[in-house]
Formats: C-alpha cells, sequence, structure tokens
C-alpha cells in the first residue's frame, strides 16, 4: 500500500453559520495536564457583563502547534502591512466566573 498525496487529503467541510465567524477581542486561556481551553470574548465598551462566544479545547501538541501557526502568520501579515501596533488598553477584571483543571 503506498501513501500517495490523495491518500493523505482530509475534506473539510464549512457550513455557512460557521463560515460567518464569531467576532472576539478578549480570548482567556486556561490549562491543565491535557488540554489547553481558549474562551474567546466578545467585550462591550460600558456594559459591565461579557458571554463566553466559543470556546476550543485543543490537545497541548495542537495548542504548539496553533501558537507556531499563528506567530508565522502574524510575521507574513507584518511583512506585507507593516507591524502591528498593540495599544495600551484599561485592564480587564477577571472575574468571568470559576476556573479550574478539567
Amino acid at each position: 500500500m503506498s501513501d500517495t498525496p490523495n491518500d493523505k487529503q482530509i475534506n473539510i467541510e464549512l457550513d455557512e453559520a460557521i463560515a460567518e465567524g464569531t467576532y472576539s477581542n478578549l480570548a482567556i486561556i486556561n490549562h491543565s495536564a491535557t488540554e489547553f481551553v481558549v474562551d474567546f470574548v466578545n467585550i462591550m465598551p460600558g456594559r459591565p457583563k461579557a458571554k463566553v462566544k466559543s470556546r476550543i479545547v485543543l490537545t497541548p501538541q495542537h495548542a504548539k502547534r496553533l501558537m507556531k501557526a499563528l506567530g508565522e502568520n502574524i510575521h507574513r501579515f507584518e511583512q506585507a502591512h507593516g507591524q502591528i501596533k498593540e495599544f495600551e488598553q484599561a485592564p480587564i477584571p477577571m472575574n468571568f466566573g470559576p476556573t479550574g483543571e478539567a
């Protein structure tokens, strides 16, 4: 049995609701010995409450690959469009409820 390029292709489907995406301006990351949990939040100015819009659970290995892929994409973006400027923001209170290890 040979490994041809077609043997390693994955057919990924993207439905319309997911393709629209979800806006997030805050990510809260927690981890245990076996997984990383990333909660994506949309905080609106002047509103005292925010909800988690999406939660992604990753293996440590996949979290590391994601970090590397983000770094490479940020580098390419900055090469094409200039340095991304970081704006100083007021501290965000981190009282979003209990956190713990899974």
